[in-house]
């Protein structure tokens, strides 16, 4: 498995519980869960992605990787202020629920965006083996942050 390929399986997990949160009502169980389901993938993804992804491509010889990170970064930074938002604000609130598909919009944003520009741009600033090595330090990173949640 490459980078690629690992980023993706959590891509898909994130877009799942995304989609779920924004079906939910009210202060319900249905909500409480899927949203500490996705609060907890995009925890363990940001901070293995930026250990094993992104500060990885800052160190390569070039700008490109530079740019993609800090872009990359940035929008995780945003998602993690949503959801301070969130934690802060009464779920059965209609600003909750707004808040909620604020986030669900910039996840599928963030990821339809490194998945269509990123991953092209980094694969060719990666060689197979840093992107198998990088895979390996992700998936261990990132169960070792699902396990602290």
């Amino acid at each position: 498995m490459n980078i690629f390929e690992a980023l993706r399986e959590s891509h898909e997990r994130q877009r799942g519980y995304a989609d779920a949160l924004i079906q939910t009502h009210g202060d319900s169980k249905e909500r409480v869960e899927a949203y500490e389901q996705l609060k907890a993938e995009l925890h363990a993804h940001e901070t293995a992605e930026e250990r094993f992804f992104y500060i990885p491509l800052m160190k390569c010889e070039s700008d490109d990787g530079v740019d993609l990170s800090r872009h990359a970064i940035s929008e995780h930074h945003e998602m993690d202020e949503m959801m301070e938002e969130l934690d802060e604000t009464e779920m059965s609130s209609p600003a909750w629920l707004a808040t909620a598909k604020k986030l669900s919009e910039k996840v599928h944003h963030h990821l339809k965006e490194e998945e269509q520009k990123f991953f092209q741009r980094a694969g060719k600033l990666l060689d197979d083996k840093q992107k198998t090595t990088l895979a390996k330090g992700y998936e261990k990173e990132y169960r070792a942050q699902l396990e602290k949640q």
